[in-house]
Order: C-alpha cells, then structure tokens, then sequence
C-alpha cells in the first residue's frame, strides 16, 4: 500500500472511533434522564458544549497540525476522548457532564482536524472523494457501536456504556495516530501532487494563510452557509430519540432508524464527495441543500406515521445532510489552497459550534415551550433553503484574491510612493 493510502486507512479509522461521541449521543438521553431526573433541554446543552469545544478549538491546532503534523494531536485526542466520554459514567451532576463532555469534545477536535487534514494535502486530485471517505467514518462509524450500546444500556446501564466504549476507542486513536504525518517536499513535487483534475473544479493556484482567508468575503460566504446547513441535521442528531417519543416510535425501531441513517449519513459524504470532483463543489452543494429541506418537511409529515417511515425519512435526511462534511472541506482546499487547508478549515468548522446552539439546547427549550417539533423543522428547513441560495452567489463570484497591504492606501498615496 502506498504511503498515502497508509495515511487514508489510517485517518478513516481515528474517525470511527469518535463517531460515538456525536452520533450515538441520543441514545444516552432517555436512560439518562430517567436515573438522573434532569430536563431535556439542560441534558442537551451538554450536547451543545460538545460540538462548541468540537469546533472552536480547531482554528488553532489546526495551524499547529499544519506546522507540526497530526501525530501527536491525535495521541493528545485520543487520551481526551478516553478521559471524557469514560468518565462521564461517573458524572452526577449536570456540571460534571457538562465539563467532561466539553473534554471529550476537544479531543474530537484534535482527532476531526488531523484525519481532514489527510485529504486535503495528501489526496488534491480527489479532494472531494477522500473527503467524503474520511469524513464518512465519523459519519458512519457510530452503526457498528450503536446494537452495542443498545445492548449494554438495556442489560447493565448507560454509565457501563460509556465506559466500555470510551475505552475501546481511546486505545484504537493512540495505536492509528502513531502512522499519521503531513506529506513532505517530496510528495509536493511527485506526479501524484500534479494530476490534472476536473476542468468543472474552480480551484486557486495562490495559496491563503487564516489571516488572508479572513480578509475574502467568499469565507462569510461560506460561513453562514456553513451554520443554516449545520442546523437540521444536528438537530436531529442530538434530539433523534425525543423525536421518535413525540412521534410514538418504539425503541426498537428507533434503534434500527439510527443504525441504518448512520450509514447513509456516511454513505452521502462519499457520494456527494465523489459528485463535487466532477461536476464542481458549488453544484454539488446547491443540490443536496435544496433537497434538505424538503427532506426535513417529509420527516415531520410522514415520519411520524411509522416505524418504517421514520427510518426511511431518517435515512434521506442524513444521505443528504452528510453532503456537507465533504464538500466544505473540499471548497475550502480549492479556494484557499492547500499549504494551510487544517487550520483554515478549522475556522470555518465553527460554525458547527454556532449551528449546535440552535440545534442542541436551543431546539430541545423550543419543545419544551410548545409541547411539539414543527417550530424546530419548518425553522431548520426554512435555512436550509437560504443556505442554497447563498451557494448561487459564491458561484457566480471570482475566485478569491490575496488581499495586498497596498490596497489599504488611498491611491494618490500609492501613486505617489511609486513616484518617489
């Protein structure tokens, strides 16, 4: 195997081992509230902690992963994973919660950035397929854990779940860390580096570090894209469980819902990964965001019809929604290049954090206060559709500059340094 699909195999696996974290995180909330007796909505902002230390933190070590390699950022995330998530088995108040999985959300961070960061340098003639490959296992991986979890919830407790597999994925993260690294000089002049790609991918030659990225009104573009997108499909993440309650779906069909919207979650990252490297990323984004929002309509009018419904619904929902976590990634290599891809992605990747606010605590209090879901779909489904309107804007923009310290000076300044 080559080095770089060492580094492929490698990165896939680390994001296996924190799917959990996100993905069988409403599993836990039902038993947790019956031992615990707290609300939904204070439970849930634990939730929105995580995904806000998830993702705030990543601007930073994403530069660090870029100057250093992500060897020693995953070890790093993987003992946080280990302490976090296990020790919330032990937790006994809503602070205790809140700061362990605030801990487990940090080492996500370490681990998320340093596997994304393989595709974006070390596969450029397929960003948005190796995209959809990584991200898929974060995606996907939660449907191998999840009949275990079940298991252990229903024949010991949801304390001994999160620790065994805390564990079971902290240990797997330190081994696969050990092989990660950035490509060196070598890599960047090979034949591989330089394949030629779709004549329909828009892709800068300049390369953009964070603080010129920031400067392009293409990021905000990209940013607020980022959140509206972000909320319907985090919101059914952390609230799946309460859902299917409102709607009377029984256990066992949820569990089968969760599995299977699992694996198309990851199954859409590839998909519309594979998509963007050949019709172009902003095509590719426009079309599963338009369908979002439909696909969130049909869950809340023929979701809560029936089990099978509810899975099939589910299921559309998270093929379409995982778009996103391939594209983004991608967009964010072609506009703004390689050289510094972790860290600038990792300034976008906030806008996760921003989405889990409305999704997580936010969505869980808006029940609370009207006894039902459809505030929280036809809000969700309603910025999915500005969401792909604003995708029509960034394609029909030129590709971004590099921002000049000249272009600050009034220009009979300019004209006359050059005079002089």
């Amino acid at each position: 195997m080559s080095k770089r699909w060492t580094q492929f195999a490698s990165a896939v696996i680390a994001m296996i081992m924190i799917a959990n974290l996100q993905y069988a995180w409403t599993l836990f909330v039902k038993p947790m509230q019956a031992d615990t007796h707290w609300r939904l909505a204070d439970i849930q902002w634990a939730f929105t902690l995580f995904i806000f230390f998830e993702t705030w933190i990543t601007p930073v070590e994403g530069w660090l992963i870029d100057r250093l390699g992500p060897r020693i950022f995953l070890s790093l995330g993987g003992v946080l994973v280990g302490v976090g998530w296990t020790s919330i088995a032990f937790a006994h108040s809503l602070m205790q919660l809140y700061v362990l999985y605030s801990v487990a959300g940090v080492g996500a961070a370490f681990i998320y950035s340093g596997s994304v960061a393989t595709a974006l340098k070390w596969f450029p003639d397929k960003r948005g397929t190796v995209s959809g490959f990584i991200t898929a296992g974060f995606g996907a991986g939660a449907a191998l854990f999840i009949p275990f979890i079940e298991y252990l919830i229903k024949h010991a407790n949801y304390r001994t779940a999160f620790l065994y597999t805390g564990i079971v994925q902290s240990l797997l993260i330190l081994i696969v860390a050990q092989v990660l690294h950035n490509p060196g000089a070598d890599f960047q002049v090979s034949a591989t580096a330089k394949k030629p790609v779709s004549p329909k991918l828009r892709r800068n030659s300049q390369q953009f570090n964070s603080w010129e990225m920031l400067l392009t009104p293409h990021f905000y573009l990209l940013y607020v894209t980022f959140v509206m997108i972000s909320v319907g499909g985090l919101m059914l993440t952390a609230q799946g469980g309460p859902v299917a309650e409102s709607f009377k779906i029984s256990a066992a069909a949820l569990t089968a819902a969760l599995a299977s919207s699992r694996l198309s979650n990851g199954a859409g990252r590839i998909f519309w990964g594979w998509l963007s490297d050949r019709i172009g990323r902003e095509m590719a984004m426009f079309i599963p965001f338009v369908l979002q929002a439909f696909s969130l309509l049909a869950m809340l009018w023929v979701g809560r019809l029936s089990g099978t419904w509810f899975n099939i619904c589910l299921v559309i929902v998270y093929f379409i929604w995982g778009s996103m976590f391939s594209l983004f990634p991608a967009i964010i290599g072609d506009y703004f290049g390689a050289d510094n891809a972790t860290s600038n992605y990792g300034f976008l990747y906030t806008a996760k954090g921003v989405a889990s606010i409305l999704g997580g605590g936010t969505a869980a209090w808006l029940f609370q206060r009207f006894g039902n879901w459809n505030w929280v779909f036809y809000g969700s489904a309603g910025l999915a559709i500005v969401s792909c309107m604003l995708v029509l804007v960034l394609r029909n923009l030129p590709l971004p500059a590099r921002f000049r310290a000249e272009d600050l000076l009034p220009e009979a300044s300019v004209s006359g340094k050059m005079a002089v």
